[in-house]
C-alpha cells in the first residue's frame, strides 16, 4: 500500500497537521487566480475519504461541496479558502477558461494520437492527441534544467491513467518561473486510476475523477463545466509555478512533541513519501 494512503487512513491527526503547517499556494501566471486552487469544480465537488488538498477549494456556478471537515464535517481537509458559488470562484473559473483557450491555441510539437504515454520520455513542448490519451506505467518529462520549460498536453476527448501509473518530472530548474509548468487540457473528462502519482494541472472541459489513493503533485484539478470527484487523495497546489518544480509544499516542524507525537511520527512518513516522489522525479 502506498505510504500516503496509509497516512491518510491511519493518521488523521497528521493529515490535519499537514494542512496547518503547509505553505499557502501562490497564483500561477498562466492560470490567474485559478492557480490558487487545488480543486475547482463547476457543478459540484464531492469527496469520500481522507483527502488532503493544499490550496483553495471552490465551485462555480454550482454551490455544492461535500465531504470536507470545514464544510459539512466530512473527512477531507484543505489549507486554503472555501469558495462556493461566490465571486472568487466565478473569477477562478473565468481565469481557468482563459488559460485553457490560450494553451489550446499553441501549435503542437508532436502528434501523439493513439500513442500510450507509458514508457515515453518527453522534453518541453506541446503534445497533441486528436481524441483520448492513455497513461499505463511511467511517463518521464525531462525539463532539461530550463527555467522556462513548458509542457502542454492538448487532448481532444478523455485522459485516463491505469492504476499505479506515474508522471515523473526530472531535471526541473529550481528557478522555474510562472511561464513554466505542466498542463493537461482535456476536451471532456479526466480519470486518474487508483494509486496514480500524477503531476501538473488538469483543466478538463467536463469532469475530473480521482480514484482511491491517486495523488497530484505540484498541480490542480480544475473542471470547467462539470464535477470533481475525490476519494482519499492528495493534491498539492502549493507550488506557485504552473505544475512542477523543485520546491514542493515545505512542511515545517510540528511543535510540542508530547502533544503531537502521533502527528510527528506520521509526518515523518509523509515526508518520506514526498522524498520518494521527488526521487522518482530526479532519477533518469
Amino acid at each position: 500500500m502506498k505510504t500516503h494512503r496509509w497516512i491518510l487512513r491511519h493518521c488523521p491527526i497528521a493529515a490535519a497537521a499537514i494542512i496547518l503547517f503547509t505553505a499557502t499556494p501562490g497564483s500561477a501566471q498562466i492560470l490567474g487566480t485559478a492557480g490558487n486552487y487545488g480543486v475547482l469544480g463547476s457543478s459540484t465537488v464531492t469527496n469520500t475519504g481522507n483527502t488532503v488538498i493544499t490550496g483553495d477549494l471552490g465551485v462555480s456556478p454550482g454551490t455544492a461541496i461535500t465531504g470536507f471537515s470545514a464544510i459539512d464535517g466530512g473527512p477531507g481537509l484543505f489549507s486554503g479558502a472555501d469558495n462556493q458559488g461566490n465571486a472568487a470562484a466565478a473569477q477562478a473559473q473565468a481565469d481557468a477558461a482563459k488559460a485553457y483557450t490560450s494553451l489550446a491555441a499553441l501549435s503542437y510539437t508532436a502528434d501523439l494520437s493513439g500513442v500510450n504515454l507509458g514508457g515515453l520520455t518527453l522534453t518541453p513542448g506541446v503534445y497533441f492527441f486528436n481524441s483520448s490519451a492513455q497513461l499505463t506505467g511511467t511517463l518521464t518529462l525531462d525539463a532539461e534544467n530550463d527555467p522556462h520549460a513548458l509542457f502542454v498536453f492538448q487532448i481532444g476527448s478523455t485522459l485516463t491513467t491505469a492504476s499505479d501509473s506515474v508522471v515523473n518530472v526530472i531535471n526541473a530548474n529550481p528557478a522555474s518561473g510562472p511561464d513554466s509548468g505542466l498542463y493537461w487540457l482535456v476536451g471532456s473528462s479526466a480519470t486518474l486510476g487508483t494509486g496514480t502519482l500524477f503531476a501538473g494541472s488538469i483543466l478538463a472541459l467536463t469532469s475530473i475523477t480521482l480514484n482511491t489513493g491517486a495523488a497530484i503533485d505540484n498541480g490542480r484539478a480544475l473542471a470547467l463545466n462539470g464535477a470533481v470527484t475525490l476519494d482519499d487523495n492528495l493534491i498539492d497546489a502549493s507550488n506557485p509555478n504552473g505544475g512542477f518544480g523543485a520546491g514542493g509544499s515545505g512542511l515545517t516542524p510540528v511543535p510540542e512533541a508530547g502533544t503531537y507525537g502521533l502527528a510527528g511520527s506520521c509526518l515523518l512518513l509523509f515526508a518520506a513519501w514526498r522524498r520518494q516522489t521527488a526521487g522518482r522525479r530526479n532519477c533518469t
